[in-house]
């Protein structure tokens, strides 16, 4: 290898370490998946955009969820819709944040959308979960 390359490499990798300890130190004031977005997007010099990085950790999350929830015992649906529910009103929380906080009208618009589909989301759960709790009880005669 010629030295000018060797001073190259070692450059780059110089910068890479640097944006790993900025997003390391960045990583407890924000959120993880952005230090994690920031660190892979330092170490390859900025070839991995960090939207890119973002969804592929919702489309894994997807994956994870399918086999979690299709992997549940029948026994425990009941209680699998109830955590569903809590998760569902922690959206509807941050619905009415974008709805009240936005500066724009689309925010406001999305936020007003994500509140309505939550909102009937949890109104729906929670009809499937008390017919499914009807189900274990014993019949009057």
């Amino acid at each position: 290898m010629e030295p000018n390359a060797i001073d190259q490499a070692l450059d780059q990798l110089e910068r890479a370490t640097a944006s790993v300890r900025a997003a390391f130190e960045n990583m407890q004031a924000e959120g993880l998946a952005d230090a994690a977005g920031a660190a892979a997007h330092g170490a390859t010099a900025g070839a991995i955009d960090p939207f890119i990085f973002r969804f592929a950790i919702f489309v894994l999350a997807i994956f994870v969820g399918y086999y979690v929830v299709w992997s549940v015992t029948p026994a425990l649906h009941t209680p699998l819709m109830s955590v569903t529910n809590a998760i569902s009103s922690v959206i509807v929380v941050g619905a009415l944040l974008a709805v009240g906080i936005s500066a724009s009208g689309l925010a406001t618009g999305f936020g007003f959308v994500a509140l309505v589909l939550a909102s009937v989301n949890i109104f729906g759960g929670f009809l499937v979960t008390q017919r499914m709790l009807a189900m274990y009880k014993k019949k009057e005669k």
